[in-house]
């Protein structure tokens, strides 16, 4: 049996990193932020299935992660706006060919399950 690996170990830290920036809402609050700031509300509405609670998670953290910025403008209401920092920016290409691969593919990953799903049980 092989120890498990400790949180410090680059494998593990490696792996932390590639879980938020793989992350599915992530990759859309990213591609989206891509275009310059957002405010929540636009974020949101621009995500379809998105929860509050979700996209409420999703960018904090992405800001402790370092891949976001929040910045507040001290208005009544107070306004929110989100935008990606250099390093996320780093990330837009990359995010983007992401979605249009899925993009492109979605038809055939979609047939591949039914033609798996409909496979006699073993």
């Amino acid at each position: 049996m092989r120890a498990p690996i400790d949180a410090s170990h680059p494998t593990c830290q490696l792996r932390d990193v590639l879980d938020r920036v793989g992350d599915k809402w992530s990759v859309l609050v990213m591609n989206l932020l891509a275009d310059g700031p957002k405010r929540y509300s636009e974020l949101q509405r621009r995500i379809d299935g998105i929860s509050q609670r979700m996209l409420t998670l999703t960018l904090r953290s992405l800001e402790r992660d370092g891949f976001v910025d929040r910045t507040v403008t001290p208005t009544s209401p107070p306004r929110v706006d989100y935008a990606l920092t250099g390093v996320g920016a780093t990330l837009s290409d990359h995010v983007a060919a992401l979605i249009a691969w899925a993009d492109a593919h979605r038809d055939y990953v979609a047939d591949s399950r039914l033609r798996y799903d409909a496979r006699p049980s073993e």
